[in-house]
């Protein structure tokens, strides 16, 4: 089959490798009808996520048609329309029983590896994310095994076009986690949204969906904030102006009272802590970016809100948590428990509350992916996002 792999630091190629097969009884052969490249993806081909390794087949946002199942597999048929959630969850611990799904215990069998670098537990496994997630093939190709194949696709409704619910596989779920952890009061509470790609796209529309008196975007790409505009946000660009200042004088001096940061470990900015972050992040002495963070943190209202559905990889420092405990902020953040939400979301698409093609921006094949990736990540040509057909 052909797929896209990661080379090395800053090197995507498109190589033919061999096809899937199932590995255990509850496993599912998928046939990729459609895929998409994420913001998350451009960590790794950046470099700033430990354990790739080359030759791996990138991707977590994929759909299809079920080929083949194992034999222990009771739900799912072949001929079956699917979308499949990017982590992998077993359903049967108890992070599972409790929603967490990606959290999963048993998902991923390099959990050691994982735990030497955050502590005692590990997440869940995911798609196309890492041997520290896994080692799991992503789906970026033409076929993708799928284990837990009870528990992680989701049969997709009659009459739906795959651009309408490609994205419940990640980053229209995402988005909503994020809206939701801020516990909106409705009709009343002010959320900022720093970071007006995808994600950021779908949490702005998401916490006015939970009913958001305002929902103000923070970006510098005037295309990415004409696009949350059209959803219904205000707009902040902070090349233009001073974020904090500007967001005290659109909330009356309070500070919006719930904060999302959807940027995560890239974060662009300026001033010197921006510049010490990206200093120390391409001599490796930092994994992640926090300017983002900085400003969440610094324009929250008291007792408000600061959800993360932003990557963030290792240790950070220059953190304002001395401005956070003097707020008394809460701190949600985390891998979205994707599984929880998609038949609730399927049916605000099927009812036309929102149609998630919205964000796309580009369409091409996967020989495209290694000119995409870089026109994405370097924010060229107006790209926000871009959607892969395996076949074309």
């Amino acid at each position: 089959m052909k797929a896209v792999l990661w080379q090395g630091t800053g090197k995507i190629g498109v190589e033919t490798v061999p096809d899937p097969e199932l590995l255990l009884p509850t496993d599912a052969l998928i046939r990729v009808s459609s895929t998409a490249i994420c913001g998350s993806d451009l960590h790794l081909m950046d470099g700033v996520i430990p354990s790739m390794e080359r030759g791996d087949v990138l991707g977590h946002e994929f759909m299809g048609e079920v080929i083949e199942v194992g034999r222990d597999v009771k739900k799912l048929r072949v001929g079956q329309r699917v979308i499949v959630p990017f982590n992998i969850a077993c359903g049967l611990c108890d992070p599972c029983k409790r929603g967490l799904f990606s959290a999963c215990d048993n998902s991923n069998p390099n959990h050691r590896m994982a735990e030497a670098l955050y502590g005692a537990v590990s997440g869940g496994g995911l798609f196309g994310y890492s041997h520290l997630y896994g080692g799991y093939a992503g789906g970026q190709a033409q076929y993708v095994r799928v284990p837990f194949a009870d528990v992680g696709p989701f049969v997709v409704p009659d009459g739906l076009k795959d651009e309408q619910v490609l994205f419940l596989t990640d980053i229209f779920p995402t988005g909503y986690q994020a809206a939701e952890n801020c516990n909106i009061i409705r009709g009343r509470d002010v959320v900022a949204v720093f970071g007006a790609g995808p994600v950021g796209q779908f949490a702005a529309r998401s916490a006015l969906m939970l009913g958001a008196a305002r929902v103000i975007v923070i970006d510098r790409l005037p295309e990415r904030l004409e696009m949350a505009a059209r959803g219904g946000a205000d707009t902040l660009n902070y090349e233009l102006e001073d974020v904090l200042i500007g967001l005290q004088e659109r909330t009356g001096g309070r500070g919006p009272d719930h904060v999302i940061d959807a940027v995560g470990l890239e974060a662009h900015g300026h001033g010197p802590g921006a510049l010490a972050d990206t200093l120390k992040q391409r001599a490796r002495l930092s994994f992640d970016r926090i300017t983002a963070l900085r400003w969440a943190i610094m324009s929250c209202a008291k007792g408000g809100t600061v959800s993360l559905p932003g990557v963030y990889g290792g240790l950070v420092d220059k953190m304002p948590m001395g401005a956070a405990f003097a707020k008394g902020l809460q701190f949600r953040m985390g891998q979205t428990h994707t599984h929880r939400y998609l038949a609730p979301l399927m049916k605000h698409i099927e009812s036309g509350d929102i149609d998630p093609s919205f964000v796309i921006t580009h369409r091409a094949g996967l020989d495209d992916a290694p000119l995409l990736y870089q026109t994405f990540r370097d924010k060229q040509d107006h790209c926000v996002k871009v959607v892969l057909d395996p076949w074309s």
